[in-house]
């Protein structure tokens, strides 16, 4: 026996979802903060969380069958990741890590050239040392006159003098003249001889012979004429000029001071 189908059998109706008038202003209110929250900066993590937090909260206790839903619809979105960084707080951060390079006192690594190498240090050239060596000594002659022509000698002498500076000492004399021969005594000591070779290129020329030629050059070194006293000492500056004459001035004493004394005047 079939029993009849019951057709008023209660049948549990089916949640209808929330509105959508109700979920619409609290998805808008959770973009605004957001918003909001990006443009102006947040305070601290922890304050952008919690709104977020606390309208999320308020949105799940409005429409509790509804928390799927909403969440596939318009997922809640942390302002904290989402939000770009500010330019300012960027600058912040990258200003101390330059300025700590370029600080003037900061420690830093040497300068280093194109190889890698650290570049070496400058030191100034020293200047080269040039030696001031003293000029040799010139020649002295022993006592004696020689009888031979002593224009080629006394030619010699005078180069020689303009390539060193000297002067030219001629002593005009002759072998028998006794103040000649004390003169050459007092020239042949260590003292005198050393101003005569340090000053000097001394030339001696005979007169008391019979050369016409060593008379010409007395008359061209000492053109005052007359009588003249031996020894006759002319000193010739390098470039051929006489500074004294002793037909003209008087010989000096003979002696080892009187002739350095002289020698030493007219050496310069």
């Amino acid at each position: 026996m079939l029993r009849p189908v019951r057709t008023d059998r209660r049948t549990t109706p089916a949640r209808p979802a929330a509105p959508l008038a109700r979920r619409l202003p609290l998805v808008a209110a959770a973009v605004v903060a957001a918003g909001l929250t990006a443009a102006c900066g947040p305070t601290s993590s922890q304050s952008a969380g919690s709104a977020a937090a606390s309208v999320a909260g308020r949105s799940s206790e409005a429409s509790p069958s509804s928390t799927e839903s909403t969440a596939t619809e318009s997922p809640a979105q942390d302002p904290s990741a989402s939000a770009p960084a500010s330019p300012s707080a960027s600058a912040s951060a990258s200003a101390p890590a330059s300025s700590a390079a370029s600080a003037p006192g900061s420690a830093t690594s040497p300068a280093r050239g194109t190889s890698g190498s650290a570049a070496p240090a400058r030191t100034a050239a020293k200047p080269a040392r040039t030696s001031t060596a003293p000029k040799p000594p010139a020649k002295v002659p022993g006592p004696g006159y020689p009888t031979a022509d002593a224009g080629k000698a006394i030619d010699a002498a005078l180069r020689a003098a303009k390539a060193d500076g000297r002067a030219v000492l001629l002593d005009f004399g002759a072998n028998w003249c006794g103040n000649c021969k004390a003169a050459d005594k007092v020239f042949a000591q260590a003292k005198t001889s050393e101003v005569l070779g340090s000053s000097y290129h001394l030339v001696k020329i005979d007169i008391g012979g019979n050369s016409s030629a060593n008379s010409a050059l007395l008359r061209k070194y000492s053109p005052g004429g007359g009588t003249y006293k031996m020894p006759v000492l002319v000193v010739v500056s390098p470039s051929g000029s006489v500074r004294t004459d002793t037909h003209v001035t008087g010989n000096p004493s003979l002696t080892a001071d009187g002739l350095n004394s002289f020698l030493r005047k007219w050496a310069s």
